[in-house]
């Protein structure tokens, strides 16, 4: 495994699928060397990339559970289908709105972070000091970024979807004379396993896309602090646009094929 390492490093021309080879080549070297990975760096990454997020991604949870209920109420309503907004806010957040709307704040929040601090290492020359002293800027500061968020947005989902039930509660409750005791059966029975593992390959396939392409318009930066501008406004956009181009495509999979 080491010596597939070593040929990547010598690849002349980095490009988008050179970084995802490397990244995985030292997955691969970490199951046979955990000093490889990093954790101490991974668990500071963890803290900053998702951790830190989190009161921003309950925020737009609560916001989404809400604008959910109220707007189904508004037509279940005529025709006396209100019993059917808990399935309705439960089914959406896992299987749709909870993995997109919080892998986008992340993108907002997070993934522009990663491809600044990076490109403005670039521009510092601190990637080519690493390399001077033999040290894989990818695996010192790709594959800790790589495993924190691939490990912290699936985490964040699955907290948003419970912060947007809420929401989706607090409207039924309080405005549409439901019980606390319907609303949580019908929002737990009515889902299926399947429906929170949708959600949670989505959020992991996000996570890569987000971090990857943050990770290599970082990476790529040249023309100073012009250039990370450039680069984190592309970041930006083509993971927001990859984002949903892999939702789509996802969702198409899981309703034709499973």
């Amino acid at each position: 495994m080491k010596f597939i390492v070593n040929a990547l490093r010598r690849v002349e021309g980095d490009s988008y699928v050179t970084l995802n080879a490397r990244i995985y080549s030292f997955l691969l070297w970490g199951l046979t060397n955990p000093k490889v990975l990093s954790p101490a760096h991974t668990l500071r990454q963890m803290i900053r990339i998702g951790v830190e997020a989190l009161p921003m991604a309950s925020l737009v949870a609560l916001s989404v559970g809400f604008i959910l209920a109220m707007q189904a109420s508004t037509e279940l309503g005529k025709l006396g289908a209100n019993s059917f907004i808990p399935d309705l806010v439960s089914l959406s957040l896992l299987r749709e709105l909870g993995p997109l709307l919080i892998a986008i704040i992340v993108v907002g929040r997070s993934g522009s972070a990663v491809a600044a601090e990076l490109g403005t290492m670039k521009v510092n020359e601190e990637i080519e000091a690493l390399k001077v002293m033999a040290i894989s800027p990818v695996r010192f500061l790709v594959i800790p970024r790589y495993l924190a968020l691939m490990i912290m947005l699936p985490i964040l989902t699955v907290f948003g979807n419970c912060v947007g039930l809420a929401g989706g509660w607090a409207v039924c409750v309080g405005t549409l004379d439901m019980t606390s005791s319907f609303y949580i059966t019908h929002a737990v029975q009515r889902p299926e396993v399947w429906d929170l593992y949708s959600g949670l390959i989505k959020s992991a396939v996000f996570a890569h896309l987000i971090i990857t392409i943050a990770c290599y318009q970082g990476l790529g930066v040249t023309g100073g602090a012009e250039g990370v501008g450039r680069a984190t406004t592309a970041s930006v956009v083509y993971s927001i646009l990859w984002i949903i181009i892999a939702d789509a495509a996802l969702t198409g999979l899981f309703f034709f094929a499973l």
